[in-house]
């Protein structure tokens, strides 16, 4: 039994002895020069460029998905490549989904047990869903649940037991009293967590933003072309993924590849997803790196330590250390600015900050 493998995992303790393969380089995006693989290294935490977030870790932000049929129902920054890896083709190992996958429109009086049932001919499995181990139900309260498969062929031999309709994925489960239900399946293709839109530019981490709240369905090529659309100027999108099960968590991260694009869009720090089903606002914040020297004193001031402030107005910019944080701040005009720091596992948050 599968159970062998110990206490039931859930979301946030995912089983250990499922065992990942180690993250290996991508295979290479088509007509993409060997520097647009660098400038993605970059961008998940590679080089000094953009620190790596392995040792930052945060809880996975989990909401419930409200763009799937009526029935159904983030974030965190710039990763490592344990977080979310370029896939443009699929790994070394040859995954191509995520092991974790989504089902919806489940009958309101399936339980975990019979979910299982349903779908362990596919393979070992775990089904969950958010707050399960608090609310401690035995029925999926928003009728949803993810399934954990322990092989990524699972996943493989689940899709092709599907049945399409419109794009859409379903396979009928039954529970006490209804019987052949149509719910919908969603996979996580785990190519669709990169894109290039533009590999003859450098990815610059400076004009990057964060993106909290995307919605779970949306890929990264479709959040390149919703950011284009509003701003121009992109270069690259990407979805964050837990390091696990290469899920979304629920947050994004944009590149521009020109000052103003990048202006534009941290300025109106709330922008409309709008792609087939979703239509969500979500909110836009500069990408706060931590490992910058202060703009102002380059570490003269505050012992060659990496600046903890990064300010956002577009009339700064900058990231600066204590010392002249409050320097800077304290002209006529600035000093109702506020700090971004980094957040848990790097979401940027604004501070307070005391005046010394």
């Amino acid at each position: 039994m599968f159970r062998a493998y110990g206490a039931a995992p859930t979301m946030d303790n995912p089983p250990r002895a499922w065992g990942l393969p180690p993250f290996t380089p991508p295979k290479g995006f088509i007509n993409c020069p060997t520097n647009a693989f660098q400038s993605i290294s970059h961008l998940h935490g590679k080089s000094a460029y953009f620190p790596g977030l392995d040792d930052q870790a945060g809880p996975v932000l989990l909401e419930e998905p409200s763009h799937l049929d009526n029935t159904l129902g983030g974030p965190q920054p710039l990763s490592s490549p344990s977080r979310s890896s370029p896939h443009s083709q699929g790994s070394e190992g040859g995954e191509r989904f995520s092991r974790k996958v989504f089902v919806g429109g489940l009958p309101p009086d399936i339980d975990e047990d019979e979910i299982t049932a349903s779908f362990r001919r596919f393979g070992p499995l775990v089904v969950d869903w958010p707050h399960k181990a608090e609310s401690k139900s035995y029925f999926p309260p928003k009728g949803y649940a993810f399934l954990l498969f322990q092989d990524e062929n699972s996943v493989q031999s689940l899709i092709d037991a599907c049945i399409t309709d419109e794009d859409k994925l379903y396979l009928c489960v039954s529970s006490p009293t209804i019987k052949d239900k149509p719910v919908q399946i969603r996979p996580w293709r785990l190519s669709d967590a990169d894109f290039v839109l533009d590999a003859s530019m450098p990815l610059d981490p400076r004009k990057t933003v964060f993106v909290g709240g995307v919605p779970r369905p949306l890929k990264a090529v479709e959040l390149a072309m919703i950011m284009d659309r509003l701003y121009g100027g992109v270069c690259y999108a990407g979805i964050d993924t837990d390091p696990e099960l290469k899920y979304p968590k629920g947050a994004g991260r944009v590149a521009f590849s020109n000052q103003q694009s990048y202006i534009a869009a941290i300025s109106a720090r709330f922008v409309q997803l709008q792609h087939g089903d979703i239509d969500k606002r979500v909110e836009v914040k500069p990408y706060v790196l931590d490992d910058q020297m202060c703009d102002e004193c380059q570490g003269q001031r505050c012992g060659g330590k990496f600046a903890p402030f990064f300010c956002a107005n577009v009339t700064c910019l900058q990231y600066y250390c204590e010392h002249c944080w409050a320097t800077i701040h304290s002209r006529p005009g600035r000093e109702f600015h506020k700090p971004l720091v980094k957040e848990g596992a790097d979401r940027p948050r604004a501070v307070p900050f005391r005046w010394c």
